[in-house]
């Protein structure tokens, strides 16, 4: 004699349970689902760019290359 509004378990019917969430709870349900979504990203797109042919940008120097050779004596302008 089970309550048919009680709210279902999730390990006795998973299927019945998603369905039964995603329409009480909306917000719970679709943010599980993002969330869900971020590691299998991780190893879905990568490959998936490399087909499409993106490659991998430069990286940003992190300091200004030195001249080679000496450098040139200021004048004027003495301060």
């Amino acid at each position: 004699m089970s309550n048919p509004k009680a709210a279902p378990l999730f390990w006795a019917g998973p299927l019945r349970y998603l369905r039964w969430s995603s329409r009480e709870r909306p917000a719970f349900f679709w943010s599980v689902v993002v969330g869900a979504m971020g590691p299998a990203m991780m190893v879905v797109v990568p490959p998936a760019r490399r087909a499409l042919g993106y490659e991998k940008r430069e990286f940003i120097p992190m300091t200004y290359p030195i001249p080679t050779g000496p450098r040139k004596q200021v004048s004027g302008y003495d301060d």
